[in-house]
């Protein structure tokens, strides 16, 4: 473990007042940066975290009027605002606390009447309790699955990562899309075996010049950016009225294209944009025939008033930017009559933007199914951001579920000092409690309409999150926490209803109990290779046999080095080169090197690193990065990923943290080992990946072998 230690705010002593009231609004007084360590919560950073929630603790008096107000709500609520029942779990504590007497009625989504919480069908009902002195209350009931499935097959799945964006075809219009991502599904599943393929997320951005890259601070994560459209995939270009316009589109696409294939050449996506949107308006003069138009009647239906505000925003983001606190007045209230009367006029510009939503849709839902008939028994891995841009649709058309003046980050660790601010507003959980989590029901909802499997980024935010209140350092921050158990009741329920499988991205530092009750409802973790070690002993790489079995195990991320260059040392020159070295270069090589070696030496003590040269054409490198996927492959992980850029030797990650314009984050199209850009043809064809794949393969039915071996023994 690093031995530098985090820099901690001045010891500060909250009034007992003050510590009571933020408990009860489930705001933490102190947090642990490591086992052995408690640093408290600034008075500054309590008080200002439950003013976001709307409570007044500016003053002692306020304090006690607050505290008072609570412990008298608390004390007097028969129901808190949501309750879970899980299957074969016994009647919920709230429900048990109840007064005798007390009688029980519920309707069902289905609008039906029920007297008793007794054989519920799984959803989300509304609860009334009548207690025998008179007093009612009304609470959301979720009945979830006690846990969802292990992901089929039941043995191990492997599959491929990859930021779709960098995976360019020769069809591609500047950066990859979703026509590459159903031929990369049907090619990987039938002709490689693969399981799943994992993307980045593919949320709305927010507009602007230059379009922020990151697919990791979103628009909108309810609804998916219509920048990953194939436009000739799109029925109505068939019969554009304008071909000669049509060919000079192609034209440009073939330029964007061709230009981003060039050595070091990087992905531009506002010119890809640009291009794509005067191509969709050509589209969308072209009437859609009766089938088409009803089936997109079904979908403006079936999304409702979320999808009419999405492209509200859009559109009004045409006429007065991107940045809704710059609107005029009238504009920034999603329900207001100026909003109203602006969508009126501007109705043509939400229709389109509403069209261009449901295309994307449907193009998603081909590449899922493309998947799935290939013989992908998990198909398309989305990937669920874990916040909204401030400025984005998201917090316009649902400012009152966001905490106002506060951004989502990290508190300083061993492995940052500074904490971390990521810029994102964090969802108040009462009102999301008082909705029954409506805001993340319906963002799950859309989601699983063409995930076979979905990846919560950061899932421990499902438990609490570091509010960094707006202007202050993330070193002045707290935690702040959300009824667990619901929000995995409502993630549990939406992906059962999918039949989805569902991985979340633990890395890091992770609060006690949250892994413990991921596994326990079925939810995979993450784990990478690198960093799987035994840092309750000897600090040593962890044996394959001790890894855990839920979890997808991969070799790297998006967020690290490609595994060719921290084989070889060059990410260390990397960050050198940037600037972002906290120690001398020789102390960074010299540890990079150990930890390299160590791992090798693993890999060949398990007899995992095969020959190289002579006659099997093997590198040094390329030989390495297959035993690395062997180990991963011997551990007993449900689900195996290779990071697609691996398979070329790529030198270079997606997103180095700690960096914005200093290197080409999201940027990048998959290359090789000189920096070439590879296509997605080239990359069928590759000598190189095949051989991997052969490992791969190989080692699962290796695997699969001594799985049944032991069985029988």
């Amino acid at each position: 473990m690093p031995a530098a230690q985090p820099a901690e705010p001045p010891a500060e002593d909250l009034p007992e007042d003050l510590t009571r009231l933020a408990a009860l609004h489930g705001v933490a007084t102190s947090y642990r940066p490591a086992p052995d360590r408690t640093v408290p919560a600034t008075a500054t950073a309590v008080t200002l975290a439950l003013a976001a929630l709307g409570v007044d603790a500016s003053t002692p008096g306020a304090v006690r009027a607050a505290l008072a107000a609570r412990e008298a709500e608390l004390r007097e609520r028969l129901l808190p605002p949501t309750v879970v029942r899980w299957d074969g779990g016994g009647t919920p504590a709230a429900l048990a606390a109840l007064p005798a007497g007390t009688r029980l009625r519920v309707e069902t989504e289905r609008g039906e009447y029920r007297d008793g919480v007794d054989g519920l069908a799984h959803g989300v009902h509304r609860l009334t309790a009548t207690a025998p002195d008179g007093r009612t209350a009304q609470a959301h009931l979720i009945v979830a699955p006690a846990r969802l499935p292990a992901p089929a097959p039941a043995g191990r799945s492997y599959g491929l990562l990859v930021q779709l964006y960098s995976l360019l075809s020769r069809r591609s219009w500047g950066m990859g899309d979703l026509g590459d991502l159903g031929e990369l599904a049907a090619w990987a599943g039938r002709s490689l075996g693969a399981g799943f393929v994992q993307v980045n997320p593919l949320h709305a951005a927010v507009p602007g010049a230059p379009t922020d890259p990151s697919p990791y601070r979103p628009s909108s994560r309810r609804f998916p950016d219509p920048v990953h459209l194939r436009i000739e995939d799109v029925p109505e270009f068939a019969y554009v009225t304008d071909p000669e316009r049509a060919r000079t589109l192609r034209e440009r696409a073939g330029r964007l294209r061709e230009g981003v294939l060039e050595k070091d050449a990087l992905i531009d996506r506002d010119a890809v944009w640009e291009l794509k949107r005067d191509a969709l308006g050509l589209l969308n003069e072209v009437p859609l025939g009766p089938g088409r138009r009803a089936a997109y009647c079904d979908y403006l239906a079936e999304q409702g008033t979320a999808l009419e505000d999405h492209a509200t925003w859009c559109a009004l983001a045409e006429v007065h930017g991107s940045d809704w606190h710059r609107w005029p007045e009238g504009l920034r209230d999603p329900r207001s009559a100026d909003t109203d009367r602006a969508r009126r006029e501007l109705m043509d510009r939400v229709d389109f933007h509403s069209r261009l939503t449901w295309l994307t849709d449907t193009q998603l839902t081909a590449a899922q199914r493309t998947a799935r008939e290939a013989g992908m028994p998990v198909g398309i891995v989305h990937d669920l951001a874990v916040g909204v841009h401030p400025r984005g649709a998201d917090s316009w058309a649902q400012q009152e579920y966001f905490a106002a003046g506060m951004s989502v980050g990290a508190p300083p660790d061993a492995f940052n000092s500074r904490g971390q601010d990521w810029g994102l507003p964090p969802w108040r959980p009462d009102r999301l409690a008082a909705s029954g989590y409506a805001p993340f029901r319906g963002l799950l909802r859309g989601l699983f309409r063409y995930a076979g499997a979905l990846r919560v980024d950061h899932v421990m935010g499902l438990f609490r999150l570091w509010w960094v209140p707006e202007g202050r350092p993330p070193t002045e921050g707290t935690y702040v926490h959300h009824d667990a158990e619901a929000m995995l009741a409502v993630l549990v329920l939406e992906a059962h209803r999918a039949g989805a499988v569902v991985i979340g991205e633990d890395l890091g530092t992770v609060e006690p109990g949250v892994r413990e009750a991921l596994r326990e409802r079925g939810v995979l973790g993450t784990s990478v290779l690198w960093f799987e070690r035994d840092w309750t002993g000897d600090g040593r790489p962890l044996p394959p046999e001790r890894w855990r079995a839920d979890c997808l195990a991969t070799a790297t991320t998006h967020d690290l080095p490609s595994t060719a260059a921290r084989l070889t040392g060059e990410h260390v020159e990397l960050r050198d080169r940037l600037g972002l070295l906290t120690r001398p270069l020789e102390e960074e090589r010299a540890e990079a090197a150990a930890d390299t070696a160590e791992w090798l030496d693993v890999l060949t003590r398990l007899g995992l690193l095969h020959g190289t040269g002579g006659d099997t054409g093997t590198s040094a490198e390329e030989a390495e990065i297959q035993a690395v996927h062997r180990f991963l492959l011997r551990t007993p992980a449900r689900m195996a990923g290779i990071w697609l850029p691996d398979a070329v030797g790529d030198r270079r990650p997606q997103n180095l943290p700690g960096t914005w314009d200093q290197y080409p984050n999201w940027r990048l199209p998959v290359a090789d080992a000189e920096g070439r850009p590879v296509t997605l043809e080239d990359l069928a064809a590759s000598p190189r990946l095949h051989a991997l794949i052969d490992v791969v393969s190989d080692a699962a039915r290796d695997a699969a072998r001594r799985r049944g071996g032991d069985r029988d023994g």
